[in-house]
């Protein structure tokens, strides 16, 4: 089940259970997991992308080890709120893992979450190198995080 609308999303969660945000980039996918209570965001880790079946396959791991309810991928919007190629690859991506799980899986904009991630890093004073481990599955957990604030004031 795929749901544009976050708040038809949230009505398709089974109760206390953890969800995950998704970043999915060209090479990487970066993976944030809540908590049961939907409360706060954690990056945990970021997958090098291989072909859809084997990345497929580890998200699936991830969901089943960690018992979630739902998958957020972040959807990458132009500035002006169109939708280019990236979010087209995004939505193909969301269908293909559709087939593969019953759970419900949402969309939220994720303007901006790696240019917030970033900074945040900048902030901590990581290294670059550090920067561009963990980059992706930061800006996992701002996706994340935006969708769960979004899901306390839906009450």
């Amino acid at each position: 089940m795929i749901f544009d609308a976050i708040e038809d999303f949230a009505a398709a969660l089974p109760p206390m259970t953890a969800i995950a945000g998704l970043d999915l980039g060209d090479k990487t996918i970066g993976v944030a997991v809540s908590d049961g209570l939907r409360q706060i965001s954690t990056p945990l880790e970021t997958i090098r992308r291989k072909k859809f079946g084997l990345d497929a396959a580890r998200l699936l791991e991830i969901v089943d080890d960690r018992r979630l309810g739902g998958l957020v991928l972040g959807l990458p919007r132009n500035m002006d709120g169109s939708e280019g190629p990236r979010c087209q690859s995004t939505r193909a991506f969301a269908r293909n893992l559709s087939r593969l799980t019953d759970l419900p899986i949402g969309f939220w904009d994720e303007r901006l979450s790696t240019v917030a991630a970033e900074r945040a890093l900048l902030e901590a004073d990581t290294s670059r190198k550090r920067r561009s481990e963990v980059i992706d599955h930061v800006a996992a957990g701002y996706i994340l995080q935006g969708v769960l604030d979004r899901l306390r004031h839906l009450g």
